[in-house]
């Protein structure tokens, strides 16, 4: 039986979709999160799956994973799947607490990196695929998310230079470069609240960039689950390298790579309305 462990997978997320799609194809699924409770019980009571607790950022949780999993597949890993990430610092740059923007760049790029290693034997072992999740802002500069956009960034391209060190020994690369899902990830409680500081130049349009990280971007996205089988897709069809998925992923694809500059401005700019938002702003407070 083939074996795929996935970080990140509380309810209602794409790790707990993915987990859910490998365990379809009768993967035995390692679900993991940094709370097991969150984790569905769809998964967590489920035959061949194994729920593990595992902070990414912890050395300690990541050790233990690797033991467990070892112990449990012979020493091997079919695919690993670096789903774990945030994006906590939703404000222009100039306002970004730079402690908080660190500890999103190691969530983000540092995590994975961290687990790429610690698997690395149980990948080469099974001669296994490495699925890394990065993002569309990785290649686009949507404002207000420089912090997300950059670890993203980092991330990809990482991504891709791992794929051509790892493919000697026998292990293929995806590097996932997600458009919109609806996970509703921007609606959770726990959710941190984001608060523009008075002192920012930017006050005058707090309400828009309060707005921006309320979940509306995620309005119209395509169901985590119909995502998860598309990326399930690419894993068992041999799939290697950047790979797009999500909403109207292949139109994204196309107009990122292909558009004008003038016009990918314009289209960065329609959907998040930045500029125009704070021209009103300056109006009103004039």
């Amino acid at each position: 039986m083939k074996s795929v462990l996935i970080t990140g997978c509380s309810a209602g997320g794409i790790g707990a979709a993915l987990a859910h799609a490998f365990h379809q194809k009768g993967y035995h699924v390692f679900a993991t999160a940094r709370t097991p409770s969150k984790i569905p019980s769809t998964l967590s009571s489920a035959s061949n799956v194994t729920v593990l607790k595992l902070d990414v950022l912890s050395s300690s949780d990541i050790a233990a994973a690797v033991e467990s999993v070892s112990h449990q597949t012979g020493g091997k890993l079919d695919v690993l799947v670096n789903n774990s990430g945030g994006n906590n610092s939703i404000l222009p740059a100039l306002d970004v607490d730079i402690a908080e923007a660190k500890a999103e760049f190691d969530l983000n790029f540092w995590a994975p990196l961290a687990m790429m290693r610690a698997f690395a034997p149980l990948l080469i072992e099974a001669r296994g695929c490495l699925v890394n999740n990065t993002s569309a802002s990785a290649v686009s500069p949507f404002p207000l998310m420089s912090i997300y956009n950059a670890s993203k960034a980092a991330l990809a391209t990482a991504s891709e230079t791992w794929r051509h060190e790892l493919q000697p020994l026998g292990v293929r690369t995806i590097t996932l470069i997600t458009t919109g899902v609806n996970t509703g990830s921007f609606r959770k409680p726990d959710r941190k609240p984001i608060r523009v500081p008075e002192s920012s130049r930017y006050y005058a349009a707090r309400d828009f960039i309060v707005g921006v990280g309320d979940g509306r971007m995620q309005d119209g996205a395509i169901p985590a689950e119909r995502y998860a089988a598309a990326v399930v897709r690419e894993v068992e069809g041999g799939g290697y390298g950047t790979v797009w998925a999500g909403t109207q992923a292949w139109m994204a694809r196309v107009a990122f790579g292909l558009t004008p500059k003038w016009a990918f401005d314009m289209l960065i700019e329609s959907i998040v309305p930045f500029g125009k938002a704070m021209a009103k702003a300056t109006l009103k407070s004039d």
